[in-house]
């Protein structure tokens, strides 16, 4: 599977966002979080991605079998501002 510029960088936008977990990016993109790592660990600098693979780790929010029942969400409230990986002004 070839990905473009544009869902690489969806895709890591989703994996840096802490309330959008692996599933929500698997049933999009079709990416498992295995290949999610390794796409994070190709596009990152390697002290980026060593921080957001530690920050990530055991985090319940990104792992969905870990969440409470009643927590279903693909994105933050905070990304309907984000367009093009550019934070928009408040």
């Amino acid at each position: 599977m070839t990905l473009s510029a544009e869902e690489i960088d969806r895709i890591v936008e989703m994996a840096w966002e802490d309330r959008t977990p692996f599933d929500a990016i698997e049933s999009q993109f079709g990416i498992p979080e295995k290949q999610v790592i390794k796409l994070m660990r190709k596009n990152m600098k390697e002290s980026s991605f060593k921080m957001w693979r530690k920050r990530v780790q055991g985090r319940s929010t990104k792992h969905k079998q870990k969440t409470e029942d009643d927590v279903n969400r693909f994105r933050s409230k905070m990304q309907k501002s984000i367009a093009g990986n550019k934070i928009s002004k408040r």
